[in-house]
């Protein structure tokens, strides 16, 4: 006989349709992912990459042609942050899904004027990438989601004096590898209520550097804005489809 769902769980149930339909429609829409392709998903051991996992587990169900996914951790020594490794493997296992655990040892004294948390993620990506390639791997997956892609907006005018961001996809090595990013659409707030009725996160202590950065302070940023209007960090994402040029002081020819 079978036992009847908590409330609790019929709300993960519920949700995590909501992510899987999103997932697929984004990665429809940008072509992320074909038949035949290796996708090695960047697993950081947070909720969202998680929830990617999964539901990149759900989408190869649901597909009508055949990929591989791969998933890696890569674990910077020496910053005092420490994951459950078991836990993470068994999550990979329960979807099927084979964990590569990697670790790196970044060196924050070679260019002390790069915060550490740039060191750390350029460390990681450098990784990854070399991962993917001796596994053959055609597409890397991250999960970053639309209040990600809000942040290095916000980032790249403060710091950079740019209008820049994450891009859906981007094409890299002359097209022998493409990142994708297929939770670009979903709001964090859909994500973090997932995680929290599932017990995702799986970070036992975090990294002594993550809330002193900028990301974390223009994240803060982002719910005050949220507050002033609370559609605002939606509209911002939304604005960089809608440019228009001829408004931009920077495009004046007078």
């Amino acid at each position: 006989m079978r036992m009847a769902r908590t409330p609790e769980q019929l709300q993960s149930e519920k949700l995590f349709k909501k992510i899987c339909r999103k997932t697929g429609t984004t990665i429809r829409d940008h072509h992320m992912i074909n038949e035949g392709d290796r996708v090695l998903v960047g697993l950081s051991g947070g909720k969202d990459s998680m929830i990617l996992l999964q539901a990149l587990a759900e989408r190869r169900r649901a597909m009508p042609f055949d990929f591989t996914i791969i998933a890696s951790h890569i674990e910077a020594e020496g910053i005092g942050y420490c994951i459950d490794r078991g836990k993470l493997k068994s999550f990979c296992d329960e979807l099927k899904v084979p964990l590569h655990y990697l670790t790196i040892e970044p060196d924050f004294d070679q260019d002390p004027s790069k915060a550490a948390c740039f060191i750390c993620s350029w460390h990681r990506r450098k990784k990854l990438f070399a991962l993917a390639k001796e596994l053959e791997c055609n597409k890397l997956a991250l999960g970053h989601h639309r209040n990600d892609a809000v942040e290095t907006l916000l980032l790249n005018m403060i710091y950079h004096g740019s209008i820049s961001s994450l891009p859906y996809s981007l094409e890299m090595f002359d097209g022998r590898m493409k990142l994708i990013r297929p939770l670009m659409d979903l709001d964090e707030r859909m994500l973090s209520e997932y995680a929290e009725l599932n017990d995702l996160v799986k970070v036992e202590k975090s990294c002594p550097h993550e809330t002193s950065t900028r990301r974390e302070r223009v994240g803060r940023m982002i719910k005050d804005i949220e507050e002033l209007h609370g559609r605002g960090p939606f509209n911002m994402f939304k604005s960089m489809d809608k440019i228009f040029e001829e408004y931009l002081p920077g495009r004046s020819k007078a």
